[in-house]
């Protein structure tokens, strides 16, 4: 039943063309990750709810999150951290070519060095954190300190292709168990925050929305 769920959802889904059409094809080509189609809709609907003025976007990869948040919210500017090289050449030149550079600012280097260059753009209305999942608790403390008083933090693959619902002696190898680990540990923490209210929401590969109490 979930399968068809997910199977249904996914057909009412508007298909993109274009450049965001461009950005799918070649992620799916080259192994890129981006958020899945029904996650990326739930975050969308969010941001064009709170209408936030400033978004901290923690993992840029080739830059589609970004644009398709700057399609949503078209009035904020939004700031988003990469640390790949080949990744950062390609988000660039889709910022280009959908005249985004002046809403869209691409901050190089690892998001755990770059706390110090973000602040001057702060504070953020929104935060979406869609990077190295073992580090997700670290982004967080590390990021919510520019959150705006009303603000959230959405936070992607917080069920890890439903792998956080396994016994996690049985799965394998142990690098993908040592991450699941991370990510439960996130969650149960994340749940229990004192200073946020959190939903986890299982659509996509699980979606997480925190905001402040």
């Amino acid at each position: 039943m979930k399968d068809k769920i997910e199977e249904y959802l996914h057909s009412l889904l508007p298909s993109r063309s274009g450049l965001l059409a461009d950005i799918e094809q070649f992620a799916k080509e080259h192994n890129v990750p981006i958020m899945e189609p029904e996650g990326i809709e739930v975050l969308l609907q969010v941001l064009r709810l709170q209408n936030p003025k400033s978004i901290l976007e923690v993992g840029t990869a080739i830059g589609y999150s970004a644009l398709r948040m700057s399609e949503a919210v078209p009035n904020a500017n939004i700031v988003t951290i990469e640390r790949d090289e080949d990744r950062i050449s390609t988000a660039k030149q889709n910022f280009e070519r959908a005249a985004k550079t002046d809403k869209i600012r691409l901050v190089e280097g690892d998001a755990l060095e770059q706390a110090g260059t973000v602040a001057a753009y702060g504070p953020f209305d929104a935060i979406f954190i869609d990077a190295a999942k073992g580090q997700y608790k670290r982004f967080f403390e590390l990021y919510e300190e520019h959150l705006s008083n009303n603000g959230i933090i959405i936070t992607d693959n917080v069920l890890f292709k439903g792998l956080v619902a396994e016994e996690e002696e049985t799965i394998e190898p142990k690098r993908i168990r040592s991450m699941v680990k991370k990510i439960k540990d996130y969650n149960g923490w994340l749940m229990e925050h004192p200073h946020y209210h959190t939903v986890i929401m299982p659509i996509g590969d699980g979606v997480a929305i925190s905001k402040r109490k």
